[in-house]
C-alpha cells in the first residue's frame, strides 16, 4: 500500500484535488493518506474538504493526525458555548485572524452577524457537522511505521530555558506523553529542533508539517529568501526529518510526498 501525505490542508480543497491528482492518488484505489493535520482554517472550501476527507476515511483510507488548528477548533467552539462569541469574533481575536471563525460560518452555513446573535445555533450546527462528529473523533497524535514517524508539528521534547534561551532535548519517553505535551508540540518548529538542537528518533525519519518549508531551505539551508516571490516552498528534507508545510495561503502551493510500500 502506498501512503500519500499532505499537511496544512486548511481548507483549499481546489488545491488539496489538484495536488493529489499530479501525484497520481486517485489511480492508485489502494493508496492510504496521511494528513498530518490542519485540514481546515484560511481557504473558503470548507464543506468540500471535509466531505472529500469523509470519504476517503469511509473507504479505511485515511489516517488523520490532529494539528493546532483542530486544537484551535475546539477550544473556538468552547469560548463561544461560554459565552465568548464577541471576543471570539473580533477582528483582533486569533481565532478571527487563524480563520477558526470563518470555518466555524462555513459549517454551520450561517453569515457572522447571524452566527453572533445565535451563537447557541451555530454551535449546535458545527457540533452536528461532518467535521465535528465524523472527522475529529478520528485523529490521532502520531502515526509510526518501520522507518518513520508522522506527526503534525514535531514530536514533543524536553525544555529547558526560556524566551531565547530555551533549549529543546530527545525525550525517549515522546510517545507516552500527555495532552498537554502534545497540544505543545504542534506548534513546533520541527525543522529548527531537527537542525538546531539536533532532536531526532534514532534510525527514523520524522515526516512533518505546521511550520512552512521555506524556513527550512532559507534559514537553515541559505538557497532561498524564507518569503516573498522567489522563497522555496518545496518539500524540506535532511537528515532525520520531511517537512512539507508549503504555507498554501501565502505561496499557492501544496505539498505531497509519496511513501512506497517497501519504505512503510
Amino acid at each position: 500500500m502506498n501512503s500519500y501525505v499532505v499537511s496544512d490542508v486548511h481548507g483549499f480543497y481546489s488545491k488539496l484535488i489538484e495536488t493529489l491528482t499530479e501525484a497520481g492518488f486517485f489511480s492508485d484505489p489502494s493508496a492510504r493518506l496521511i494528513l498530518l493535520g490542519d485540514l481546515l482554517d484560511r481557504g473558503g472550501e470548507a464543506v468540500k474538504t471535509v466531505e472529500f476527507m469523509k470519504s476517503i476515511a469511509d473507504e479505511g483510507r485515511l489516517v488523520y493526525i490532529r494539528g493546532n488548528h483542530e486544537d484551535l477548533f475546539v477550544s473556538c467552539l468552547q469560548e463561544i458555548s461560554q459565552g465568548e462569541v464577541f471576543r471570539v469574533s473580533a477582528p483582533d481575536s486569533h481565532h478571527f485572524s487563524n480563520g477558526t471563525w470563518n470555518t466555524l460560518l462555513q459549517l454551520a452555513e450561517m453569515d457572522g452577524d447571524s452566527a453572533i446573535r445565535y451563537p447557541r445555533e451555530l454551535v449546535s450546527r458545527v457540533m452536528h457537522s461532518q467535521f465535528y462528529k465524523e472527522l475529529l473523533p478520528l485523529t490521532v497524535d502520531y502515526l509510526e511505521t518501520e522507518h518513520h514517524v508522522f506527526v503534525h508539528g514535531y514530536i514533543p521534547s524536553r525544555e529547558s530555558g526560556r524566551g531565547a534561551f530555551k533549549w529543546y532535548s530527545y525525550d525517549p519517553d515522546w510517545r507516552d506523553r500527555g495532552y498537554d505535551a502534545w497540544r505543545a508540540a504542534r506548534w513546533y518548529n520541527g525543522m529548527s529542533l531537527c537542525s538546531t538542537f539536533g532532536v531526532r528518533e534514532p534510525e527514523k525519519t520524522v515526516v512533518c508539517g505546521h511550520y512552512h518549508t521555506s524556513y527550512g531551505h532559507s534559514v537553515i539551508k541559505n538557497r532561498s529568501p524564507e518569503w516573498g516571490r522567489f522563497a522555496c516552498f518545496d518539500v524540506y528534507r535532511d537528515e532525520g526529518i520531511i517537512a512539507i508545510d508549503a504555507s498554501t495561503a501565502n505561496s499557492g502551493k501544496m505539498n505531497c510526498i509519496v511513501l512506497e510500500e517497501d519504505e512503510i
